[in-house]
C-alpha cells in the first residue's frame, strides 16, 4: 500500500464544484481523504501552484494506419536539418522523436510533459483495429482508447439501403464496437467516401449516393439512434459533410437538424464553420454555429484549431483531401483504402500568418471557443495534425485566457483578417477553471469517464502540478509534477517513470444473431471472416502490452 499527500496547493477541480487551497491525499492510485497528521510514504510541498486533474484529449491522431502513412510521407519530420535528431538524454526515454507526426514513444513523453494523462484516437478503421491498438499499447504512460469508423462500411450502407429493420443495423453497430473493442463510433463525411469510390465529388446532407441510394441525414439519424439506444457514453463522433469548403456552415447546421434532438458531438468545426460573404468568398460563420450549438444542448464539439506552422493532415475523408492535394506543402501526398471500410488521405500542409485563409481559420476557431458559452460541452483540440501538433495546446490556451496577447496574434495576421475579424470585439478571457473544463473536466463527462478528469475521493490519482505564473504558456508548458495512477511520471517537464497505460473501450449488449449476416457478407466481399476480425479481452490486453482494461459501462447513463 503506498500512500501520499500534496500539501498547500490551489486544487482547481470543476467536476467537484473546488477551487481552493488545501491537501490532495493519494492512496494506492485513488484519490482518498486522510487526517492531516496521518504520516505517508511520501509528502510534495505544491504550495503556490495549481493542482488540476490529468489532461485528457479526447481527438487526436495518434495511432492506426494514417498516422503510419504520415510518418512515412514526412522524414523530414524526424529529422535536424539533414542529420538523425540526436537520442534523447533522458536514458528512461526510448529513441523517438518527430513534431507534425511524432512516434508513438515521443507521443506519450509529450503528452505527459504538458500534464495530459490520456489520449483518445478518432478514426479507427475496423479492418484495421487490431493494429491501431498495437500502436497505441506502445505509446508509454497514457490511457487510450479509439472511436471505429461507421457510415461508409458498405454493409452498413447496403442495410439501410434494404431498409433492414433497425434493431438488425442497432445489432451491426454494437459488434462493430465490441468487435474493434472501441470506446465509441466516429463518422467521417457520412457516406461520403463510400460515394467518392463511385466518383462523387461532394455529397450534401440531403443529397443521394449514387450506388445506395441512401442521403448522409439518414446515415446519421441511424447511427445515433443505434448509440443512444446501446447506452454509448459518448455520443456519435461526426465528421460533417464538405469539410473545408466555402459555405460549408449550411452541411454543419442541417448536420445537427438531422439529428433531431439525438446527442451529438461534432468535432473539429473550425473546419466545418464557413460562409461565402466578402469579396473572397470566404468568411467566419463562428457566430452561426455558435448560436446554434448555444441552443441545442444535446450537441458538443471540439473544435480543431489552427495554428501556424508545418504540419500534415490526416483524414479518412478521402474526399476532402483530394481537394487539399493539390496545395500540399512539401508537394507529396498519399491516398490509400483498406477493405472498402473506409479511406485515409494524407497530405502535409504548412498554415501561414499571410494567408488570407489560414489566418482566418485560426480566428475561427478562436471565435467558436469564445462565442459558446457552456464549457461542458466543448473540448480543447487541435485535430492534431491536422490544425497543428498538440505540442501547441499551451500556446492555444495562452490565447484563449489572455485577450491583449490575442490581440497581438491577430494583429500580426493577413491585413483584411486583422481589420474585420470579429475577434478583435470579443473581450473573453478564460478562467483557470474554464481550461480545467475543456482540457479534463468536460471531455471526461463526454466519454462517460467516471473516474478520471475530476479529484473527488475515489478518482483515478492522475494529476497534473502547475506552478502559477503570469504566462500560461510557460505555465501549462511544463507542469512541476505529473501523476498518473498516483505515481509520479513527470517531474518539470523531465519523465522520471514510464508506466503502461490503460485502454478504454465500451461494453455495448447487441443480439449475437447478426454474426451470420456478416458472416454471409465477408463470404462475397471480404477477406477476413467476422470471428478473426474480432479482439478478445484476452488480445486486447496483449496488444496494450499488458496495461490494465477500462471497460466502460453501457446503459447506466441512459438508465440514470
Amino acid at each position: 500500500m503506498s500512500t501520499a499527500r500534496l500539501r498547500g496547493g490551489r486544487v482547481v477541480d470543476p467536476a467537484s464544484g473546488v477551487n481552493e487551497v488545501g491537501d490532495l491525499c493519494i492512496r494506492d492510485g485513488r484519490i482518498t481523504a486522510m487526517h492531516p497528521r496521518e504520516p505517508v510514504d511520501q509528502e510534495f510541498d505544491v504550495s503556490g501552484c495549481v493542482v488540476m486533474a490529468g489532461g485528457i484529449d479526447l481527438h487526436t491522431h495518434i495511432g492506426g494506419g494514417k498516422m503510419n502513412l504520415a510518418r512515412l510521407l514526412l522524414p523530414e519530420d524526424h529529422r535536424q536539418g539533414r542529420d538523425p535528431v540526436p537520442r534523447p538524454d533522458n536514458p528512461l526515454e526510448l529513441d523517438s522523436c518527430g513534431t507534425c507526426a511524432p512516434g508513438t514513444l515521443a507521443t506519450g513523453y509529450r503528452y505527459v510533459e504538458m500534464g495530459y494523462t490520456a489520449a483518445f484516437e478518432p478514426a479507427m478503421v475496423a479492418s484495421n483495429a487490431r493494429q491501431a491498438h498495437l500502436e497505441m499499447g506502445d505509446i508509454p504512460i497514457l490511457d487510450h482508447g479509439a472511436y471505429v469508423m461507421l457510415g461508409n462500411d458498405e454493409l452498413f450502407l447496403q442495410m439501410l439501403a434494404e431498409q433492414q429493420d433497425f434493431e438488425r443495423i442497432r445489432d451491426y453497430v454494437g459488434w462493430s464496437i465490441d468487435a474493434t473493442k472501441a470506446l465509441g463510433v466516429k463518422v467521417v463525411n457520412p457516406g461520403g467516401i463510400s460515394a467518392f469510390k463511385f466518383n462523387q465529388r461532394r455529397l450534401d446532407v440531403d443529397g443521394e449516393h449514387a450506388h445506395w441510394g441512401v442521403t448522409p441525414r439518414r446515415v446519421l439519424h441511424t447511427l445515433a439512434r443505434a448509440l443512444t439506444e446501446l447506452g454509448l457514453p459518448h455520443p456519435l463522433h461526426i465528421h460533417a459533410s464538405n469539410l473545408g469548403v466555402a459555405g460549408n456552415i449550411d452541411s454543419t447546421l442541417a448536420t445537427i437538424d438531422a439529428l433531431e434532438g439525438l446527442p451529438g458531438h461534432l468535432t473539429h468545426v473550425q473546419f466545418h464553420s464557413y460562409g461565402t460573404d466578402g469579396p473572397q468568398k470566404f468568411s467566419s460563420a463562428a457566430l452561426q454555429l455558435a448560436e446554434v450549438v448555444n441552443a441545442n444542448r444535446n450537441i458538443s464539439i471540439d473544435v480543431g484549431q489552427v495554428m501556424f506552422g508545418q504540419t500534415v493532415t490526416a483524414s479518412g475523408d478521402t474526399m476532402s483531401q483530394l481537394a487539399t492535394a493539390a496545395l500540399a506543402q512539401p508537394r507529396k501526398w498519399i491516398g490509400a483504402d483498406i477493405e472498402c471500410d473506409g479511406g485515409c488521405g494524407v497530405v502535409p500542409f504548412r498554415y501561414r500568418e499571410q494567408s488570407y485563409v489560414n489566418a482566418l481559420q485560426w480566428s475561427i476557431g478562436l471565435e467558436l471557443f469564445l462565442l459558446i458559452d457552456d464549457p461542458w460541452r466543448l473540448a480543447l483540440t487541435t485535430d492534431h495534425p491536422n490544425g497543428g501538433p498538440f505540442t501547441s495546446y499551451p500556446h492555444l490556451i495562452r490565447l484563449l485566457m489572455d485577450k491583449s496577447f490575442r490581440d497581438e496574434q491577430l494583429a500580426r495576421l493577413h491585413p483584411e483578417v486583422a481589420a474585420y475579424s470579429a475577434l478583435r470585439s470579443i473581450s473573453r478571457e478564460y478562467t483557470l477553471e474554464e481550461i480545467a473544463i475543456l482540457t479534463r473536466a468536460a471531455p471526461a463527462r463526454l466519454l462517460g469517464l467516471r473516474d478520471r478528469g475530476r479529484l473527488s475521493l475515489g478518482a483515478a490519482a492522475d494529476i497534473a502540478v502547475y506552478r502559477q505564473q503570469n504566462d500560461p504558456q510557460e505555465m501549462f508548458a511544463r507542469p512541476e509534477l505529473v501523476f498518473k495512477d498516483g505515481q509520479v511520471v513527470a517531474r518539470a517537464g523531465r519523465i522520471v517513470a514510464v508506466p503502461v497505460g490503460g485502454t478504454h473501450f465500451a461494453t455495448p449488449e447487441y443480439d449475437r444473431g447478426i454474426e451470420k449476416t456478416l458472416a454471409n457478407w465477408h463470404r462475397r466481399h471480404g477477406s477476413l471472416s467476422p470471428r478473426h476480425a474480432s479482439i478478445s479481452r484476452d488480445e486486447l490486453c496483449a496488444c496494450c502490452n499488458g496495461g490494465r482494461l477500462l471497460p466502460a459501462e453501457c446503459f447506466q447513463e441512459v438508465q440514470a
